[in-house]
């Protein structure tokens, strides 16, 4: 069910971030309210019996009716084009009700091999103990993912631009791919956020975010989300309630407050990203900048094509990347910064700073970092607000002290 209103449906994204989804109850607000309530009271057993039922609409219960949650998935789904979404606990509780929502025993994955180190281990770890297998391919080859499929392949799944090397893959081929063969298509949004890119009207069919990074922008809370049709959200929220991964309300309302800046947000991080990557392009310390707004980035015409802007994070080598020197090189650029700070978590204003061979891609092996290009003289930074000189400046100390 098309939960927008038809006047919605021609407001401008900048628009629907600030007005969508929000319905005014009888006192009258203004800003959206937060509804605190872990439950609802009727006026008679009747009007109960038909809620619990499903013959009348209404909140049951906040594990999986809220209006505070109600009003941030509408508006998110407004947002990428979504007939409708369900809002989550977490991005990883995203992606974990979505496979058991869709997959069974014996079905297949299809993933890229750049994903984020915990989607690697949910996938292989966990739900290979529900019988489901999942093979990983270069995310831009094409012809890998196509050589992937099975009768038994039913979702395939990708993060574009990837994490932290900014690899792009071809959307609407992809989905091309997917459905021929009878499969879904899911692409996890979070690094460009419906400002930037809208998976769905490239011919996705599901699109997951983890709301902790830019839908919120300033690291205060945990949640995630998927997007998509009706027919598949529905048995998504089936698995949010009755399993329990339920976003908070006040979660809820953080993140639908952190979309009324999202467009002008995202606008700002790609202006820094873009100047701190031509910046360190050109220093002597680094070996390789990886970001598809750099005219050297091998996919940067497909990723201008398909987004409308690059994103804020991007990753660098620092000379000599191999073995145990380039970590160290690596740690000590990280170590020297007294701005940035040093944290696993991206989507902030402030910009942070890690190094994913140790910390968000630490739990894969030797043989699965190589594959997904970690190198232990990789550097990823999530380029925030802060005055791009000032970045520059802080990482520089660190970097000046290689050259």
């Amino acid at each position: 069910m098309d939960s927008h209103t038809p006047s919605e449906l021609d407001w401008a994204l900048s628009t629907l971030a600030i007005r969508a989804g929000h319905e005014r109850t009888q006192e009258q607000e203004h800003a959206e309210p937060i509804f605190p309530t872990s439950s609802f009271v009727y006026g008679s057993a009747a009007e109960a019996a038909a809620k619990f039922g499903g013959d009348e609409p209404g909140n049951i219960y906040s594990r999986f009716t809220n209006p505070t949650v109600r009003t941030f998935e509408r508006r998110l789904a407004a947002l990428e084009g979504g007939e409708r979404c369900v809002a989550t606990s977490s991005g990883m509780a995203a992606i974990l009700s979505t496979a058991l929502a869709l997959l069974e025993a014996g079905d297949e994955i299809v993933a890229s091999r750049s994903l984020f180190g915990s989607t690697v281990s949910l996938f292989d770890k966990y739900l290979g103990k529900l019988g489901i297998t999942t093979r990983y391919v270069e995310l831009a080859d094409l012809a890998a993912w196509e050589a992937a499929m099975t009768p038994a392949t039913k979702l395939l799944f990708a993060e574009t631009p990837s994490n932290p090397l900014s690899e792009v893959v071809d959307i609407a081929a992809l989905a091309e791919i997917a459905h021929r063969h009878g499969a879904l298509l899911a692409i996890d949004n979070c690094f460009l956020t419906p400002a930037l890119q809208r998976p769905l009207d490239l011919g996705a069919d599901l699109v997951i975010h983890s709301a902790t990074k830019y839908l919120d922008g300033q690291g205060r809370a945990i949640g995630g989300a998927v997007v998509g049709r009706d027919r598949e959200l529905e048995e998504v929220f089936g698995v949010v309630r009755t399993c329990g991964p339920c976003l908070s309300p006040f979660n809820a309302w953080i993140f639908t407050k952190g979309l009324e800046t999202l467009a002008l947000r995202m606008k700002a991080h790609c202006e820094n990203a873009q100047a701190l990557a031509e910046w360190l392009e050109a220093h002597p310390a680094v070996d390789r900048v990886f970001y598809s707004g750099l005219e050297s980035h091998p996919q940067h015409g497909l990723a201008a094509r398909q987004q409308r802007g690059f994103g804020a994070v991007l990753g660098f080598e620092v000379k000599g990347s191999e073995g145990q020197g380039g970590r160290e090189a690596a740690w000590s650029v990280i170590d020297a910064t007294r701005l940035l700070s040093i944290t696993g978590n991206l989507g902030d204003v402030k910009t942070t700073i890690t190094h994913p061979a140790t910390t968000t891609h630490g739990r894969l092996s030797p043989e699965q970092k190589a594959a997904a290009g970690i190198s232990d003289g990789l550097i990823r930074v999530a380029v925030g607000l802060e005055a791009i000189e000032d970045i520059r400046a802080d990482l520089a100390r660190g970097l000046d002290a290689l050259v």
